[in-house]
């Protein structure tokens, strides 16, 4: 690993290990806030698949968005499954965004400007969460390594099979000669 990714990942995650731990020990706050994207997220998941196991209260929502914080925020931190971390990151970030930065709603000006500049934050730390999504480390990724590994497939293919044309060719030749060397052998 890098320095830099050394130094980044915790640096990116501080945030979300931070912001978890306190919407599990207080999710009073952020549920209260949240209550119109959770009501959206009941109805879709009603919709979309009822027997999902997902609870419909407010607090319990937070909090288990908050631990999916905690747990992928210290696995980015300490380099564990980095991609698939950020990936929830960046999954949790979208609702915990879209619940307690509305600053569209606000009509006081002061208001506004600190929700815009919460949102924007957000914004930059999705942008952040979704690069380091796709970051291989240098290393080809899974799509890289699967594409070649086919090529090497079709080419390993192609030289067996041209190996035993030739094989089959040297063998055919051998039998013919045994065959003439054979009816010389009978013929009087």
């Amino acid at each position: 690993m890098t320095l830099i990714r050394l130094l980044a990942r915790p640096m990116l995650a501080s945030m979300f290990v931070y912001g978890g731990f306190n919407s599990m020990r207080k999710p009073e706050g952020p549920a209260q806030r949240a209550k119109p994207v959770t009501d959206k997220v009941n109805d879709l998941k009603d919709q979309v698949a009822p027997q999902l196991p997902l609870p419909r209260d407010e607090k319990q929502l937070v909090r288990l968005n908050g631990a999916a914080q905690v747990v992928a925020g210290l696995a980015l931190a300490t380099g564990r499954l980095p991609r698939l971390s950020s990936m929830v990151l960046a999954a949790s970030l979208a609702p915990t965004t879209a619940a307690g930065h509305r600053f569209w709603e606000e009509s006081d000006p002061t208001t506004r400007a600190n929700q815009t500049l919460h949102f924007l934050k957000n914004v930059s730390m999705m942008g952040g969460l979704l690069l380091a999504t796709v970051d291989t480390e240098g290393k080809p990724g899974v799509a890289w390594r699967t594409s070649h590994a086919v090529g090497s497939a079709r080419r390993s293919g192609r030289a067996l099979r041209k190996q035993a044309k030739a094989s089959a060719k040297l063998a055919g030749k051998q039998a013919k000669s045994q065959a003439r060397q054979a009816s010389k052998r009978v013929t009087p």
